[in-house]
């Protein structure tokens, strides 16, 4: 049971930004950001403009192995407030499936936490929802926010040094040998994804994530913390979304770089509308998420709601799909995960042959890179990104990494996918390299 209370805040940009700083103080913690002014027309699914969850009452943290089913037990065990990720690889525990490329990050497979307390802001509105044991704190909790003590800064680099797992050759290599499964039909398209990392190198993940944040404005930015390892996104997508027995997925295929000239940037959105390339593939997407949807659906509700969108952030075009499906009261929350994991945006078509021939031209372990971040509410409603265009970092092992990826069809030029992915890696090198 939790003790719940509602404030009111005259400026809450400021109360976000002294929220963060006081949970730096935690060893778990999820902070979810809507970023609603920067993102007004794609509110209608939100929820929530922001949360933080920190310090753990009670987790769960595994490999692969039965960690759906663990997750299962774990959630219904709990019946509360779950945060946490889901990394890629828990596709082996779904599939006949293995991970076996070098992993620099050695984040865990699974990990989820029930907080002692969760702040939920909307407008300007916080309801604080604290476990019965540790409400006498919230009185101190909101002095010691508000007063605001500073978080030491530091640098948010250290003479960084970019390194490639994939340099620009090899990429090309790898991503002709994947065309040429397509032209084999052994798929019709797979993303394939490369990393920039940097070793021995320390940062100072807050301001880090502060700086990303800012650059991009993204409608599913998250700050994790578990410990030594950390998460910065500035995700603009949605993975899936569960409220009452609606379910939502947002499946992003199709990226366009932005401009400073107001008529050139209209023209490269236009562009992006009207690219049949971009347009296949995120149709194909779409239907793989219909068909993984349809796995717990009510029969005849799987619905597109959005095809083919084009969305402006802050970095870039994107080209958004809606697809949205009703499920039974009886269907466990964690079964319609199951069912749709890995998201078919950062996979391919179909989905198991497109996992395996990754597995094979990919140099990194993705691990949390391409899974997802979120939470499980109290009455089974659940909220996840997609975790790209973030950083991360092994605070310990003194390990940077950030891996961008495309979707590869028989239409893709492998200089033009090579060139899309600097496009979307731009962001997280400027904060890196400043």
């Amino acid at each position: 049971m939790r003790t719940k209370h509602i404030y009111t805040f005259d400026d809450i940009e400021n109360f976000k930004t002294q929220l963060l700083n006081w949970a730096q103080q935690f060893n778990d913690v999820v902070w979810l950001d809507s970023n609603p002014s920067s993102n007004k027309t794609a509110q209608k699914y939100y929820r929530y403009d922001a949360i933080l969850a920190v310090d753990a009452f009670t987790s769960i943290k595994t490999d692969y192995h039965k960690g759906f089913d663990k997750l299962k037990e774990y959630q219904n065990l709990v019946n509360d407030w779950v945060f946490g990720y889901l990394t890629y690889d828990l596709k082996n525990d779904i599939e006949t499936l293995t991970s076996k490329n070098h992993d620099g990050l050695e984040f865990s497979d699974l990990c989820f936490f029930q907080p002692k307390k969760v702040f939920l802001i909307n407008d300007n509105k916080v309801e604080i929802q604290y476990l019965k044991f540790v409400d006498d704190e919230i009185d101190d909790d909101l002095f010691n926010i508000k007063r605001n003590t500073p978080v030491a800064k530091g640098h948010v680099y250290s003479d960084i040094k970019i390194k490639l797992r994939i340099h620009k050759d090899e990429y090309f290599d790898r991503v002709n040998a994947m065309l040429e499964h397509i032209h084999r039909g052994d798929i019709y398209e797979a993303n394939f994804c490369q990393e920039f990392y940097a070793e021995n190198t320390q940062i100072n993940a807050l301001e880090t994530y502060k700086k990303l944040n800012r650059i991009s404005k993204p409608p599913f930015a998250s700050f994790v913390k578990f410990e030594d390892k950390f998460v910065l996104s500035a995700s603009p997508e949605r993975y899936i979304k569960k409220k009452n027995n609606t379910i939502i997925s947002q499946p992003i295929k199709g990226t366009a770089k932005r401009s400073d000239n107001l008529i050139e940037d209209n023209q490269l959105k236009a562009d992006l509308l009207n690219d049949q390339k971009e347009r296949s593939e995120n149709i194909m997407i779409v239907d793989l998420v219909r068909n993984d949807l349809s796995k717990t659906a009510i029969k005849g509700s799987v619905q597109v709601e959005e095809l083919c969108k084009v969305y402006t952030f802050n970095q870039v075009h994107q080209m958004i799909s809606t697809v949205s499906s009703k499920v039974n009261k009886s269907t466990h929350p964690v079964d319609i995960l199951k069912s749709t994991f890995p998201m078919g945006s950062m996979t391919g078509a179909p989905k198991i042959s497109a996992m395996q021939i990754i597995e094979h031209l990919e140099a990194t372990k993705r691990g949390i890179y391409s899974g997802a971040i979120g939470y499980f509410a109290p009455n089974d409603d659940f909220d996840f990104n997609v975790v790209i265009r973030s950083i991360l970092y092994n605070e310990t092992n003194k390990y940077v990494s950030y891996s961008v990826g495309g979707a590869i069809t028989a239409k893709s030029d492998p200089l033009k996918e090579y060139e899309e992915c600097l496009v979307k890696a731009k962001a997280m090198r400027t904060v890196l390299e400043s």
